[in-house]
């Protein structure tokens, strides 16, 4: 990949919304330029303590290109997520004069940017925002598909709007710096694509598991950019999740039960590499998923060096979490299983003693 030719991968465009373009590649914050547009005299850079200086870089560059630039500090990772701390983004916005031209800027990682869109989905109902994650986790996931959203005491991402970003700059040279279990927490979403839709992801994988813990790895970039093309494809054929974006959340409602229940203070990955074992392990007592591809979950995890399992006495807590997750139904629990590789199904209202007997599988 050179430097100067990023690839270019095209969401959206139904549902009322402009398509956007996702950029991958490296020394992309040239780019922003053309995104912001020429009628923005205001940027709002939102951004992680963590990356003080990255973000003052950011209001920097922009502000020599004559830009009203301000930077908005936020707390790291998932203590970012909050009403108060959005209130405060409001605060900065209203002081500044931000109008409905200007454009909100979320570089970091998943957090940051949920954060950021979900500031700019509310400010004005709804200005213009720009993603640039700077982990893997804010590439792959967070940053594409217009899920904005912050979490309440009840839950994760209860509180939110579908706000699609105007542009995503995934720059690999953020990764380079990355500390290795953040990077690696991210691979659980890579895999995620993989067992859903794209098997050539586990290949890759597997053809080179110490690589892939490490962003100098030989296939960073295709296993970044084929992760974003999965995503791309299914948000863009349905943006509020009334169908076929469900399939993005494999593993995902046992993971947001074990978040809560640890207060958020595993890594998100972690949680859905569990997930993702405990919903092959319900695929196959359910009879839908074959032994070998519910036993490559755990291989595939494992190499990498995903967790596997969870405390097992934390059961009943985690039940009653998953009964008002937002993907459920009334009272049905709904869990994403797959019938085969990269054939992602629906499975509802399963049996408690089937639910109990998957749960066994992650038990610690």
């Amino acid at each position: 990949m050179t430097q100067d030719a990023p690839i270019r991968i095209q969401v959206g465009g139904t549902d009322g919304h402009d398509p956007y373009e996702v950029l991958v590649g490296r020394q992309l914050l040239g780019e922003l330029p053309t995104l912001i547009g020429e009628q923005t005299r205001r940027v709002a850079v939102l951004h992680p303590e963590a990356l003080a200086e990255t973000g003052e870089a950011v209001r920097q560059d922009l502000a020599d290109q004559g830009y009203e630039a301000i930077a908005v500090q936020l707390p790291n990772a998932e203590e970012a997520k909050t009403v108060e701390v959005a209130a405060y983004c409001w605060k900065a916005l209203g002081q500044t004069g931000f109008t409905r031209t200007d454009v909100i800027i979320g570089v970091g990682g998943g957090a940051t940017t949920d954060v950021a869109g979900f500031v700019a989905a509310t400010w004005l109902r709804g200005v213009r925002w720009i993603a640039v994650p700077t982990t893997v986790l804010g590439m792959v996931d967070a940053a594409v598909g217009g899920k904005t959203g912050i979490n309440t005491a009840e839950g994760k991402n209860l509180v939110g709007a579908f706000h699609p970003p105007a542009g995503v700059l995934c720059d690999l040279a953020a990764l380079d710096s990355l500390p290795v279990n953040d990077y690696v927490s991210g691979m659980a979403e890579i895999i995620k694509a993989g067992f859903i839709a794209d098997p050539a992801i586990l290949d890759l994988v597997e053809s080179d598991p110490e690589g892939a813990r490490t962003p100098a790895g030989p296939h960073t970039a295709e296993l970044i950019e084929r992760s974003i093309r999965v995503k791309a494809e299914v948000v863009s054929n349905d943006l509020k999740e009334s169908g076929l974006r469900e399939i993005l959340n494999y593993g995902h409602t046992l993971a947001h039960a074990i978040e809560k229940n640890e207060r958020y203070k595993w890594r998100h990955g972690a949680a859905v590499s569990v997930g993702m074992v405990f919903a092959a392990e319900l695929g196959r007592l359910a009879g839908r998923l074959d032994d070998a591809t519910a036993d490559r979950h755990s291989a595939v995890l494992a190499s990498v060096g995903l967790p596997l399992t969870y405390r097992g006495d934390q059961w009943p807590k985690l039940l009653e979490t998953m009964k008002v997750d937002k993907k459920s139904r009334g009272n049905v629990l709904r869990f994403i299983v797959l019938d085969g590789l990269a054939k992602p199904t629906v499975l509802e209202g399963p049996d408690p003693a089937v639910l109990l007997a998957a749960f066994g599988e992650v038990s610690a």
